[in-house]
């Protein structure tokens, strides 16, 4: 077996063709936009790598054929804001063999060991967690949503047996647009908005740059104080964020809670985009685009995919996340057009936010782990502490 580091058009080309052979008898994989993957490690479209660094390999045969492939990164003010200082490793691919496995693992550990890091996190993302985040364990029957995370079940033995341990699991639920919310959150709801100051809108295009600014404030304030290795999103990052969704967003499907004007709570939700995107085979060139574009006027884009909602902590346990949820429903029954939506992702460290989810008689379809390994294999685990 050959290492080989990706640094080429070559290497780059080869990456992207290791899922192929895995998952060439998997009807259900959805191969990842190459656009999307490669944006992570261009240091021009990827603002981690102002404070951090990132590496990836492929494994090839004696015959050049490819056997795998890994990345490794860190981002320095994570890792620093952890009990041992804490790399990543991410987009692994890898036939059923442990030895080559096991030899992508290593390669991880040594680069980060050189720089300092005591434990990795995977497979994660070098960029937002909201994509590319976890393992799939749970959910093989179904095809993926856009930006999830599908891998083979012999994966998590493979992970394991090296030394991953649980460090918490994701859920992605599932509901039908026209499921009948309990009689409680509609008079939550009409309570919200009748006597006590709160109005829901949903976001206006031709208004961007307001709503990404709100959209900085709300999740400045939700993720700082929730997260101990959060790094707080400037008004350029919120923009970009905005301006990357313009091509594919449904704005109705993007709701603001505001108090008497002060912006409170989001979801961010947009059209389930692997309906569409299975059919151009990760490639979104010319011919992917007429693909999609094509796909995309037959109708085959029906389900809503909910990326994040937060709510300002001084705003929780008032109601505003069913009240988030019944905004969302009220549209989506007026366009009478998507059929389902997706709830992507809620850690098992965030009880509350799962009970309202599962209250709302949302199901879940999909578990993903995000494991931790140590390095020092005496030290002592811990796993992602509760949100309180």
């Amino acid at each position: 077996m050959q290492l080989i580091e990706v640094n080429d058009r070559r290497t780059i080309r080869d990456f992207h063709r290791v899922p192929r052979r895995i998952y060439a008898e998997d009807s259900n994989w959805i191969p990842h936009l190459e656009k999307d993957i490669e944006a992570v490690f261009d240091p021009s479209a990827n603002a981690r790598f102002e404070k951090g660094e990132a590496i990836r390999w492929i494994l090839r045969d004696a015959h050049g054929n490819p056997l795998g492939r890994v990345a490794a990164f860190i981002d320095y003010t994570r890792s620093a804001k952890e009990k041992q200082p804490t790399g990543g490793m991410g987009f692994f691919e890898c036939i059923d063999d442990e030895k080559a496995a096991f030899l992508l693992f290593d390669t991880c550990k040594d680069w980060l060991m050189q720089r300092g890091m005591e434990a990795m996190d995977g497979p994660i993302n070098f960029g937002e967690k909201e994509r590319f985040w976890g393992l799939l364990v749970d959910g093989h029957r179904w095809r993926p949503p856009y930006l999830m995370n599908y891998q083979p079940p012999y994966y998590r033995h493979l992970f394991e047996s090296y030394g991953f341990r649980n460090y918490y699991e994701q859920y992605v639920y599932y509901a039908p647009t026209d499921t009948e919310l309990p009689a409680i959150l509609k008079k939550k709801f009409q309570r919200l908005t009748e006597t006590q100051g709160y109005h829901f809108e949903h976001m206006k295009i031709k208004h961007i740059g307001k709503y990404a600014e709100d959209f900085m404030t709300i999740y400045n304030k939700a993720w700082g104080e929730a997260h101990k290795n959060f790094t707080p999103m400037t008004k350029t990052q919120a923009l970009q964020t905005f301006q990357s969704m313009k091509a594919v967003i449904d704005e109705e499907l993007v709701v603001f809670g505001y108090h008497e004007d002060k912006p409170v709570a989001f979801i961010i939700s947009i059209p389930e985009l692997n309906e569409l995107f299975r059919y151009v085979n990760g490639k979104l060139d010319i011919l992917g685009k007429l693909k999609f574009l094509y796909h995309r006027w037959r109708g085959k884009c029906r389900t809503i995919y909910g990326l994040v909602f937060g709510i300002v902590p001084e705003y929780q346990h008032r109601g505003l996340e069913s009240a988030l949820i019944m905004s969302l429903q009220q549209i989506v029954s007026r366009k009478n057009y998507y059929s389902g939506m997706y709830i992507t992702w809620l850690g098992d460290f965030n009880p509350k936010m799962i009970r309202i989810v599962e209250h709302i008689q949302a199901k879940r379809r999909f578990t993903l782990i995000t494991y931790r390994h140590l390095f020092d294999r005496q030290a002592s685990f811990e796993r992602h502490p509760v949100l309180k």
